[in-house]
């Protein structure tokens, strides 16, 4: 039998909830070895908290271990709830360890839990987000973003961009690019062997003929023309209000969404809680949750561990292909 895959899951921004997400899973069995790489004393404290049984042994390299901590000190005290630029290259550190352990091969996936933007900013480090991080870690010059949820996997042609700045970014050669790397990762990653996937336009019922606006005919139908001739399975542009109807979808693998709130809205109204994210392009399998740090939880409260358990297992089975 094959070895069970060994997965990396950092703890993300320490004064939110990935620590406690951390400490909750650790007991739980899974289909592969889970590595949290986080503060030791942070998960000690927010363990007790819960009034939950820490057992996480050092991680070593050379044992094969259901659960372990890779200790990643940070070096300011964390109080839950309570942001500190001091601690934000600690949460860099964290996806450095797990980047480099999946690149050297160490680590089958990385799983994230979730980071605070702004406070890495506020450090004086520009961070847009994991996404655009790992693309320039692996000097990746195009990664997709994928949120899988049930049945659905919706994935955006631009990401963490303004309104205003959309249209211009939907241009022809993102589209057949990004398009490319989707069929590919569907074809390698998830085992689909003729993956079909359906596009959105950006403009009110596809630029209705070009009456509201014109990108679906300069950019996104002569782009799909390219990629069909490449023998990718794509096709619309279709009218992202009657796109996600269960007809629609019916035998679709992904759906392509022009821009962030165009397709993530209807994803996470069926499966909030539940869904993955996923960058497709990189050289390594990378999951994450689909929600944000939840600091008015971090250390009490109730809180879902969903949609973590549904990132770790997606990247154990990624990692079986």
């Amino acid at each position: 039998m094959a070895p069970r895959p060994r997965i990396a899951i950092t703890a993300g921004e320490p004064a939110g909830i990935g620590p406690d997400l951390c400490v909750l899973l650790a007991a739980k069995p899974f289909a592969g070895d889970l590595v949290f790489l986080a503060d030791r004393d942070v998960l000690v404290a927010r363990a007790k908290q819960r009034g939950v049984t820490l057992s996480l042994p050092d991680y070593a390299p050379s044992e094969r271990q259901p659960a372990s901590l890779l200790h990643i000190p940070a070096p300011q005290p964390v109080a839950p709830g309570k942001l500190d630029p001091r601690n934000a290259r600690h949460v860099l550190a964290l996806l450095d360890r797990a980047l480099d352990g999946c690149v050297a091969g160490e680590f089958g996936a990385m799983v994230t839990a979730p980071v605070q933007k702004s406070t890495i900013n506020d450090a004086g480090v520009a961070f847009t987000g994991h996404t655009e991080y790992l693309a320039e870690r692996t000097s990746t010059p195009k990664v997709v973003m994928m949120l899988v949820g049930g049945t659905l996997r919706v994935a955006l042609a631009t990401t963490h961009l303004p309104l205003s700045a959309v249209p211009a970014a939907v241009t022809r050669e993102n589209i057949e690019q990004t398009l490319r790397i989707i069929d590919r990762d569907l074809r390698t990653r998830f085992g689909i062997a003729k993956p079909r996937i359906l596009v959105a336009g950006l403009n009110p019922h596809a630029g209705e003929s070009g009456h509201l606006g014109r990108e679906e005919i300069e950019r996104i139908a002569p782009a799909l023309a390219t990629v069909k001739a490449e023998g990718i399975g794509a096709s619309g542009p279709y009218p992202a209000d009657t796109l996600f109807t269960p007809r629609m979808l019916e035998g679709a693998d992904a759906v392509l969404a022009m821009y962030h709130d165009q397709g993530l809205p209807v994803l996470k109204h069926g499966s909030f809680g539940d869904a993955v994210n996923v960058t497709l392009g990189l050289p390594i399998i990378r999951t994450s949750v689909d929600h944000g740090t939840a600091l008015d939880l971090a250390g009490h409260g109730a809180i879902d561990t969903g949609s973590l358990e549904a990132a770790l297992a997606l990247a154990i089975d990624l990692a079986g292909h």
